[in-house]
Formats: structure tokens, sequence, C-alpha cells
């Protein structure tokens, strides 16, 4: 739906430049996300190849600039390209939500100073893991080429492995199946959540591809 939309405007400057500052934003999120991962997973403080905070802040101006010249366009061109207005918002959005968790997996090395093991669940959080990371790689070619049947598959999947994995591990350890340290239970929980919320902005994303704007986040009818 958004390739559709988007090829009617691809002359116009102030749409162009905002695609290719999510484009932008996407190839940082995946930056920061697989090195906030690295911090959390195998160092036993928060120290990063990278300043996070730094960069999120960069993230947060993208999204406003992109606003800005999705707006401009709007109020000079009308409501006749309302539609793809909104759904380069919507995107934006989605991105930059990314980015915040990709932080909040940054910050909670800072708390728990230790390299995070799953211990009993690790099996379960590397496979949530590696699935996550492969869903936001794949996301993000879903989305710069348009490729309508990536996305259907990404969004298949999220519903069926990922969503529910993710909170298989958070009922495990509510539940009592599971017996670790309260503050590694926490930061398991938490990281998992993480994860999952990554992969559900993912998922927004390339429905954005096959879905109108109406329905940017609900699988396709």
């Amino acid at each position: 739906m958004f390739k559709q939309i988007f090829n009617l405007f691809k002359s116009d400057s102030l749409y162009v430049q905002a695609l290719e500052e999510c484009h932008e934003m996407l190839d940082i999120d995946l930056m920061m996300f697989q090195e906030s991962i690295h911090v959390l997973r195998n160092k036993d403080n928060s120290e990063s190849a990278i300043d996070i905070d730094k960069t999120d802040k960069k993230i947060n101006k993208f999204e406003r600039s992109v606003r800005r010249k999705v707006m401009t366009h709007l109020a000079v061109s009308g409501t006749d390209d309302l539609g793809s207005g909104l759904i380069l918002i919507s995107v934006v959005t989605d991105i930059e939500r990314i980015g915040d968790y990709t932080k909040n997996i940054y910050d909670l090395s800072k708390y728990y100073t230790k390299r995070l093991n799953g211990n009993e669940l690790e099996d379960d959080l590397k496979v949530v893991e590696e699935k996550v990371i492969s869903l936001f790689q794949n996301s993000i070619k879903a989305f710069k080429e348009q490729d309508i049947d990536l996305a259907r598959k990404i969004m298949k999947d999220y519903k069926e492995d990922v969503s529910k994995q993710s909170d298989k591990i958070t009922n495990d350890i509510i539940s009592g199946k599971v017996h670790v340290d309260a503050d590694t239970a926490t930061a398991i929980a938490m990281y998992s959540r993480y994860l999952k919320r990554i992969a559900a902005h993912s998922r927004n994303l390339i429905s954005s591809v096959v879905n109108p704007f109406e329905r940017i986040g609900y699988k396709e009818e």
C-alpha cells in the first residue's frame, strides 16, 4: 500500500527527504540494537562502543524532522495527499519507538551489572533474541525495498513465534517454573518484554507495505 501511494509523490522533494530520513533512522536503530544486546549479554559493565544516549537523541531529532516535512507538504498540497502523510507519520513513530526500546535494553545493562544469562531460560531467551534480530533486519529490508511477500512472511512469523515465545518466558518466571534469583528474573523478564515490543513495532512498520493506513499494525485482510 505504501509503495503505491509513495510512488505518486516520488517527485516531491519533501516526501523523498522524509523517506530517506526514515531509512537512515532504521540503520541507526539497528546499530543501536545490536550494540545494546552485545553490552547486556557479553559485558560486566555498561561500556558501549557507541554513545547510546546521544544516538537516541539523534533518532528523536530525525523523527521531528520527518514530521515537519510531512506537515509542510500537506500545508502546501492540501488534503489530497493526507493518506500518504499519515502513513509516513505512523512509520516514523514506530521507528522512533524501536529506538526507545533499544535504549531501554542498554539502560538495563546499567542496573544489571553482570552479563545477562538466562540460566534455565537461556535457550528460550536466545531463540527469541535471534528471531527478533532477524525479524528487525528483514523488516528494514522489506520496508526499504517495499517487498510485499517478505512483509507478509514477517507478519506471520511475528504472531506465531516471537510474541508467544516471549510471553512464555515471562509466564515461566511468574509461575515459578524456573529457579533464578530475583534480580536475574527481573532482568530476563524486562529484556524479553523489550524484545517483544521491538518485534511489534517492526511488524507495524512492515504492515505499512501491505495495508492501508487504518490497518497499519494489523494483519492483512
